[in-house]
């Protein structure tokens, strides 16, 4: 693990900072419609069990979750044999540990009907919202007395 370790603080900037910076290591796009704001994340190799979708203070969309960095994943299965300090490792690029997330959302949401689900390593979290109540306008007649 110490060599995985040492390669994750490696001397390359771009893979240090994709590796600490959650911007980077699970991107999100947000988008909203008429009826929702929609979250779409990439979340490649990972299933659902490995993800945590909730709701804090009922506005803040938490997405967290861990990249597995086992070393022996990424060991060829002919090579399960020989010893981990037999294996040189040259890059070591896709994310790892743990990454989380936090959105503040807009007032006019229905935090109590959340969905999310997860198609081909595709997060997707949707937010209903609120009706936006029109308003109110009306005419009052004036009476005689």
């Amino acid at each position: 693990m110490s060599n995985m370790c040492s390669l994750l603080r490696s001397s390359d900037p771009i893979v240090g900072m994709m590796n600490t910076c959650p911007v980077l290591s699970t991107p999100i796009d947000w988008k909203e419609t008429p009826q929702a704001h929609c979250f779409f994340v990439d979340l490649p190799g990972l299933s659902k069990e490995d993800v945590k979708v909730e709701v804090d203070n009922g506005r803040v969309l938490k997405i967290s979750g861990k990249w597995k960095a086992e070393v022996e994943e990424l060991v060829d299965e002919n090579e399960d044999k020989k010893k981990k300090s037999d294996v040189k490792w040259h890059r070591v690029e896709r994310n790892r540990g743990d990454f989380c997330r936090k959105f503040r959302l807009p007032q006019n949401i229905k935090a109590d009907q959340l969905k999310a689900s997860m198609e081909n390593g595709v997060l997707i979290v949707t937010v209903p919202k609120e009706e936006v109540k029109k308003p109110f306008s009306k005419l009052i007649e004036i009476e005689d007395k």
